[in-house]
Order: structure tokens, then sequence, then C-alpha cells
């Protein structure tokens, strides 16, 4: 069992160095946004879907422990979590408390992630909401009304009103 804990504290020990290595890719992928740098933002991106197969594999193998774990204290079939087996070491407080700071770190981390998340979603809104802003003051630049000016004829000339530019004093 001891192998099996100490291993355990170890696959949650890197899963929250996983969770670091996230949490420094968000200066750059705030600054590309920011930037509009869709290359960087992509780049970024992609190092960040890296790290999420290593939480995933670390996640599995995390689970596989509880399992074994499970299995030597007699919960065959259970699912045990983490805070069981804290709840279940305190005749071992050296070890409870070594598996407690793992959690701890690891549920800060994550929070901290999920925080940074949203962050990053409303500053992407905002830069959407940006983008099609500017589209639709181009579009209007196109489609300015027609002037009221008649020829000889009596017929409309299809002058259009304003120039290429915004005017910013009406």
């Amino acid at each position: 069992m001891a192998g099996l804990l100490y291993e355990l504290i170890g696959v949650i020990e890197q899963e929250t160095s996983v969770y670091d290595k996230i949490l420094s890719f968000n200066d750059a992928k705030r600054q590309a946004v920011i930037d509009r740098n869709a290359g960087e933002l992509e780049r970024i991106t992609g190092q960040e879907e890296g790290c999420l197969f290593d939480l995933q594999k670390y996640e599995q193998k995390r689970l596989g422990l509880l399992k074994d774990m499970a299995v030597v204290l007699g919960h065959d079939g259970e699912n045990i979590t983490v805070n069981f087996i804290i709840d279940s070491l305190k005749k071992q407080p050296d070890e409870q408390e070594a598996l407690k700071a793992a959690r701890d770190a690891l549920v800060e981390k994550a929070s901290e992630v999920r925080f940074w998340n949203q962050e990053n979603q409303e500053l992407l809104n905002t830069a959407m909401s940006m983008v099609d802003f500017d589209l639709n003051l181009f579009k209007s630049m196109r489609q300015a009304p027609e002037t009221g000016n008649y020829n000889k004829k009596a017929y409309n000339t299809g002058d259009l009103l304003g120039g290429s530019s915004f005017d910013s004093k009406q």
C-alpha cells in the first residue's frame, strides 16, 4: 500500500506541474489575443493541447492507482477518491499530510487555470466583438445612402454621401 501511496502522490505532483506549464503560457496567450496574432495564438494553443494530453495520461494513471488501492483496502469494485484515501490514513499522519498537500496543490492549480481560462475567454469575446464592429464599420462605409442629387433629366445621379473615412465630428 505504501508503494501505491507514494506513486499516487508522484502522479498528483506531475499533474500539478503540467498545470504550472499551462499557466506559464497565459501571458503569451493573452498578448497574442491583444495583438491579434492568430499564428502565435495557434502555436500556444497547440502547446496547451499537448499538456492536456499529458493531463489525461496522468489522470488515467491516478484512477488506476485508486482502483489498485481499493483492492488493497478491500473496497474492490467501488470508486474511491483521494479524499477517501486521506481519511483512511489517520494512523499514518506523515503520509496523510503528504497526500493532502499534493491534493491541495493540484486543486489550487486547477482552480487557477480555470480562472485564467475564463478571463481569456472574456478577452477573446471582446476581441471578437471588436472584429465584428470593424467589419460592420467597413460594410457601412460602402453602403452609405445616396444623395438627393439629380441630373438635367431629373434622374438620381447615384452619388453616395460621405467620404471613405470615418467622420468623428458628427
